[in-house]
Formats: C-alpha cells, sequence, structure tokens
C-alpha cells in the first residue's frame, strides 16, 4: 500500500507565491510519474504539471512560466513552487504517484487560496 501525504496549502494574496510538497510512502519500487491536480469549486479536476522519473515536466498552460515542478527520487517527493498566484489558482490541489503496472494514488488534496 502506498500513501501520499501533502503539506503547504494555505491563504496568500494575489501575487505571491506557496510551495506545495507531497511524500510518499510504502511499497514503493519505483515512481514513474508524480504530479499535481488541482479542482476548483464547481469545476473538474484538471493537470497542473507532472514530471516524470527522469525529470521531464509538463505543465498546464495556464500556470507556465508560474509553477515549476520538481522531485527527489531518492526520497520519493515532489514539490510544486507557485509564484505570481492569482485569484484563479484557488483550489483544492491534489498530489498524484503512478508506479506503472502497480499503482496509481492520490493524495488527500490541499487548499491554496489566493485573495486579498
Amino acid at each position: 500500500q502506498v500513501q501520499l501525504v501533502e503539506s503547504g496549502g494555505g491563504l496568500v494574496q494575489p501575487g505571491g507565491s506557496l510551495r506545495l510538497s507531497c511524500a510518499a510512502s510504502g511499497s514503493i519500487i519505483s515512481i514513474d510519474y508524480m504530479g499535481w491536480y488541482r479542482q476548483a469549486p464547481g469545476k473538474e479536476r484538471e493537470l497542473v504539471a507532472t514530471i516524470s522519473r527522469g525529470k521531464n515536466t509538463n505543465l498546464a498552460k495556464s500556470v507556465k512560466g508560474r509553477f515549476t515542478i520538481s522531485r527527489d527520487n531518492a526520497k520519493n517527493t515532489v514539490h510544486l513552487q507557485m509564484n505570481s498566484l492569482k485569484p484563479e489558482d484557488t483550489a483544492v490541489y491534489y498530489c498524484n504517484a503512478v508506479e506503472f503496472g502497480s499503482f496509481e494514488v492520490w493524495g488527500q488534496g490541499t487548499l491554496v487560496t489566493v485573495s486579498s
């Protein structure tokens, strides 16, 4: 069994920054992809950013140039540095991890609120 624990959400003013972290633990061999998704009130969950074990990244168009995703393979952690935050970034952010042929798991979610 694999678990993800997220941290780093909170309230920030427009233009501010936050850093989300997610740590995976349990029966892990080699996580292929880690990533972040978000769900705003009344909207569907959407991809924010993913990163492969080889550090190839994919970011949503809406966050390119503002958000950065990184991971530490040895520690099974993934981070999302969010800069120049906008009110439309307000959402519950979920961590995701995929190990092909083994598991796909989600974190419990962490709330990010961008408001003055």
